[in-house]
């Protein structure tokens, strides 16, 4: 495959003035960052537990996310009890009961165990074959950089007009 000029500057490109190949973790080290339900729904899935588990490089889980990520939600479609549920507890606002925590963010959190490189961010962010490896890299970005350099990683990429399929 080939890398294309996009992803050959992006890759050289310093994001927020940072330097090397070592990508630092704002925030908080072990949660990622992420909602208290959502963690514990990840941690205690089976699907994060045994066949997330047997990944173990950055390689075989941009392939899982190209082949089993159908949409970007935290929870599948249909798996959250929000009914009835008013004010905070409503679903809108992650508070209410769980549900079936989505493929999506299984490997979110699969990736932030690997502690990726610089490079290997810009590598999903700059993915060619699937819209939802570039969405996962720009989560993670967004759950794990700080505010502040939010805008050197995504001002280029502003512009994408690519649209996720959802089969509706």
């Amino acid at each position: 495959m080939a890398v294309s000029q996009q992803q050959q500057q992006a890759v050289s490109k310093p994001a927020g003035g940072k330097h090397g190949n070592v990508l630092p973790l704002w925030g908080n080290e072990k949660t990622m960052n992420l909602n208290p339900m959502i963690l514990t729904n990840v941690l205690s899935s089976p699907y994060f537990k045994v066949q997330l588990y047997e990944l173990k490089t950055y390689h075989e889980v941009v392939d899982e996310i190209y082949f089993k990520v159908t949409h970007m939600e935290p929870w599948e479609k249909g798996s959250r009890k929000t009914a009835g549920q008013t004010g905070m507890c409503g679903g809108v606002r992650g508070v209410g009961t769980g549900g079936i925590v989505s493929t999506s963010f299984c490997l979110l959190y699969k990736l932030f165990t690997l502690k990726l490189t610089r490079k290997q961010v810009m590598g999903l962010i700059t993915h060619t074959d699937s819209p939802y490896i570039r969405s996962l890299g720009f989560m993670y970005i967004r759950y794990t950089q700080p505010p502040s350099d939010l805008v050197d990683w995504y001002d280029e990429f502003l512009d994408d007009e690519e649209v996720c399929h959802h089969g509706w």
